[in-house]
């Protein structure tokens, strides 16, 4: 569950920013319609069953072993959450990671509560962590259709606006964007608590991962790709492309005819 990224590869998704990825749990409460691990792990692979993948199951082998120095960032957690059941583990991995001398990229739909004790127990490990909040949307119908037991905008924004203040570094990640024209404006309205950088990115592999199962995803389905083209990348591109924090996933970088990633974790 700790996967180093080799440089061989096309520099695409989380390589783009982080050298390793490292998990430690299977399974995510937030029930995210898009999730790709869930796609992974439930459908492709069969190793968890559908109705379990809501249960956060921790493999403590994983938090328990020594890590070492990474030659790069190091991204916690790829393939699930941090949510309240599992804060205990999650801690205790990461200040494995830390004291072992990495930078460490903490990407999460966060609760607050769960970062606030993620401030107050590595707060001297700030020089090292960056925090990644993914925010697809400030629409709150969108937001429940798509991510039904995620925390909600104003949660994730209050998480933003608290590690911000307690001096840690923030940035936000927009993939997918869930609301494409109003990308823009909630970009802006995020910017102050932001000294870092703000991803945008699409909706990847949808017939696959997607389970069009009803007329409502159906409908969903086709606003999100309408909301994804071409035309509307470029549009958007031209709209926030003087923003120095704004920073495009390689899905938009190869529509708008930016140069890909020229190696992994460069965060750029």
């Amino acid at each position: 569950m700790g996967k180093e990224v080799s440089g061989k590869k096309p520099i695409r998704g989380t390589r783009e920013w982080a050298v390793a990825e490292i998990n430690c749990c299977r399974g995510c409460p937030h029930g995210c319609r898009y999730c790709y691990a869930r796609y992974d792990l439930v459908e492709r692979q069969g190793v968890i069953p559908a109705g379990q993948w809501f249960h956060c199951r921790v493999n403590e082998e994983e938090v328990e072993k020594s890590r070492p120095l990474y030659p790069g960032q190091v991204m916690f957690p790829s393939a699930h959450d941090i949510v309240p059941d599992n804060l205990e583990a999650c801690l205790r991995l990461l200040k494995k990671i830390l004291a072992a001398g990495n930078r460490v990229l903490v990407v999460s739909k966060p609760h607050l509560a769960c970062i606030q004790r993620l401030c107050a127990e590595l707060a001297d490990s700030r020089k090292q962590l960056l925090f990644r909040f993914t925010i697809t949307a400030r629409n709150e119908k969108i937001l429940t259709f798509w991510e039904p037991y995620a925390p909600g905008y104003a949660e994730r924004k209050a998480c933003l606006e608290y590690a911000f203040a307690q001096g840690f570094s923030t940035s936000v990640s927009v993939e997918p964007m869930l609301d494409t024209a109003d990308v823009a404006a909630m970009v802006h309205e995020l910017l102050p608590f932001i000294n870092h950088s703000i991803w945008l990115g699409k909706m990847n592999k949808i017939a696959r991962r997607v389970a069009c199962d009803s007329k409502e995803m159906q409908q969903e389905i086709a606003r999100i790709e309408q909301g994804q083209t071409d035309g509307q990348l470029h549009r958007l591109y031209r709209e926030l492309r003087a923003t120095p924090e704004v920073r495009w996933k390689e899905s938009i970088k190869e529509v708008v005819g930016l140069k890909p990633a020229s190696e992994p974790g460069l965060d750029v």
